[in-house]
């Protein structure tokens, strides 16, 4: 029964959304289920989401804070539409005037725009506000032309439009779970720098073609098109113009196309950038990398150890006091706990954490028990499952804490439990801010604030504290030294060469690590800024692995010439030295924002490099976990193999 409660416990946070904002005062529609078998006539929904310029893609807006059409053209409308302008295109026995009283396919004018629909966690947080359209489309029924709606656009509405046309703004929808890609407008004869000049022209496309692929009475394939025949040249905004929105509907058969392989074909729509070829040459030029790294530092390490351990163990009680140097004379300070053992432990433990999330949410992805192509799954699905390995973190933290002969455990799990929460709310805050001052869909709706502190404060934090119980009663306390460590510290070299300084050691143990991941990391910047869809999860999972490999493998390597050094302060050094990886990763941020990408603005910027700054710090900690971990190992076994006293 536990088991059960609290899995519904858990379904009915994540259903807050749909519940508190508006849920109780104001009815949501329904989503239209994916996969749905139509009967012939059978009324397929179309759902508006939001609009935006298409290089900043996270500065989106409602797409009715443009002035569409909030309602559908009844039968008279259409037919006077008809009869005052026939269509581009179209004869004298106009097919729409004859399908108008056909069954199927009379238009109703039932359908109410910029009515909210329910949505997931997932769709919330990456900005959706899918909301109802007023067009009238039913399975298997071909129209030519319809009215939508015939509106004259006075100044206001038309500097909107215009405005939106000049800042390259996009539109999506959805049918069923598959988007619908277009632009609002075009422009043409402006200069570059300039700007609109003379003899330029503002288009708005009012017209827009859907072509519905099915297959099995299902609805596989959906494709939006504008027509510049029909564009409405809107330049002059002082002058009222009058609009006739419209659409036209092409339904075919995809017997190639199963439904389950529906979002297949996004990958080469011509909407998207053509840049986003499969990538196994970099996969493989980067294992290459990694194995010639490890091989290279292995064979090296076990050289020089071997010839350390013949060395140390071949001298007698006499020679070794007028002999001993390099990383054994340091043996009674090797294991002399770090400062600060409380922020080291937290950091560690946090680290260990989100490894073994991100190995969820990427074992997950590639399974399908998390749907890699429904939008915002990714975002949830990494939400629960931190709440949800909270006490891994804890206990690892607790665990290490007292091993260090640590006495204020409790600090030690209150530190675990803030230190990525608070970076991650402090950044919210500020972009959420910014998003809410320019209305943009990109601030998160007071339900879905609630429904994610709910889930820290009702799963996350208790978690948290029954890991650091579980750590102070269940685990071992002893940290199994195989020295003893003196009660004085010895003096630490400090004239060194620039090669072995701690500056130089930080800048190369991040800069390998980042070689071997610098090509895929296009590829993920494309997919989390850009309007990719990113489903090789098999490659990122590979890719990730790799990189803990050399990372750890460089961290040893850099601690063993560390400690030859005399330097036994080797906590701290490590777990940064494996960590750099996570500030390079933010200072190519930096190059793709100004190199390969479009954005601008400062809503796009803050967004971008704010939550950038959050991914590079888990990268920092995850990293920095996982290179402290195998130099630890290495310390104790080097030192557990020679005498000391």
């Amino acid at each position: 029964m536990a088991p059960t409660r609290f899995v519904s416990a858990l379904l009915l946070l994540s259903s807050l959304p749909s519940v508190i904002e508006g849920g109780f005062f104001k009815k949501k529609h329904r989503r239209q289920k994916a996969g749905t078998k139509y009967q012939d006539h059978d009324a397929v929904h179309v759902v508006v989401n939001k609009v935006g310029p298409f290089n900043n893609p996270t500065e989106t807006y409602r797409y009715y804070s443009l002035p569409f059409c909030h309602e559908h053209a009844n039968e008279d409308e259409h037919k006077k539409a008809v009869e005052d302008e026939i269509p581009p295109g179209a004869d004298g026995t106009d097919d729409s005037m004859s399908g108008i009283m056909s069954e199927g396919r009379r238009i109703k004018a039932d359908r109410v725009g910029a009515e909210k629909h329910k949505m997931r966690l997932g769709e919330s947080i990456a900005g959706d506000r899918r909301e109802t359209s007023p067009y009238e489309l039913s399975f298997q029924d071909d129209i030519e032309w319809r009215l939508l709606c015939k509106a004259t656009l006075g100044k206001n509405q038309l500097t909107k439009f215009k405005e939106a046309i000049h800042n390259n703004y996009f539109f999506e929808m959805f049918i069923e779970d598959l988007p619908l890609w277009g632009y609002i407008g075009d422009f043409e004869d402006e200069d570059a720098i300039l700007g609109e000049m003379e003899g330029s022209h503002t288009y708005l496309f009012p017209h827009l073609h859907f072509k519905i692929g099915t297959n099995n009475a299902q609805i596989v394939s959906v494709t939006v098109t504008t027509e510049r025949d029909r564009r409405v040249d809107i330049t002059n905004v002082h002058k009222p113009t009058t609009v006739q929105f419209s659409y036209s509907v092409e339904w075919f058969e995809d017997h190639e196309l199963p439904w389950k392989m529906r979002m297949s074909r996004y990958a080469d729509s011509r909407f998207l950038p053509g840049t986003f070829e499969i990538h196994w040459l970099s996969i493989i030029n980067s294992f290459v990398l990694v194995l010639l790294l490890t091989a290279f530092l292995t064979i090296i390490l076990m050289r020089v150890l071997k010839n350390d351990f013949s060395r140390y163990l071949e001298l007698d009680d006499e020679s070794l006091e007028e002999e001993e140097s390099g990383w054994k004379l340091i043996h009674g300070d090797v294991f002399r706990f770090p400062e600060f053992p409380v922020l080291f432990c937290a950091s560690v433990g946090t680290g260990v954490q989100l490894i073994v999330a991100t190995f969820f949410l990427l074992g997950l992805a590639l399974t399908n028990m998390i749907s890699t192509t429904r939008r915002g799954s990714i975002l949830a699905g990494m939400v629960i499952l931190y709440c949800l390995t909270c006490s891994i973190g804890s206990f690892i933290s607790t665990r290490l804490y007292f091993q260090m002969n640590g006495k204020a455990w409790v600090r030690c799990v209150l530190f675990t439990a803030g230190l990525f929460p608070i970076p991650v709310a402090a950044v919210f805050m500020w972009v959420n801010t910014i998003a809410l001052f320019h209305k943009s869909t990109s601030a998160l709706p007071f339900s879905t604030v609630f429904t994610i502190a709910a889930l820290y404060s009702l799963i996350a934090f208790p978690l948290t504290v029954l890991g650091g119980i579980a750590a102070k009663n269940y685990s071992t306390h002893d940290f199994n030294a195989p020295t003893r460590t003196t009660k004085v510290a010895r003096e630490i070299p400090t004239e060194v060469p620039w090669y072995r300084s701690r500056f130089f050691q930080m800048i190369i143990s991040g800069f390998l690590p980042f070689s071997a991941i610098y090509i895929e990391l296009h590829y993920i910047f494309a997919s989390m800024w850009g309007h990719q869809i990113y489903t090789l999860f098999g490659i990122l999972l590979f890719a990730f692995i790799l990189l803990i490999i050399v990372t750890s493998f460089i961290s040893v390597a850099l601690l063993y010439f560390q400690l030859a050094r005399e330097d036994h302060r080797w906590w701290w050094s490590t777990f940064i030295n494996a960590g750099m990886t996570g500030l390079f990763i933010y200072g190519y941020s930096f190059f793709y924002y100004f190199h390969r990408s479009g954005m601008s603005g400062v809503l796009q910027s803050s967004f971008y490099f704010g939550y950038m700054s959050i991914v590079s710090f888990a990268f920092f900690l995850m990293l920095g976990s996982a290179g402290f971990h195998f130099s630890l190992v290495f310390v104790k076994h080097i030192y557990s193999q020679v005498k000391c006293d």
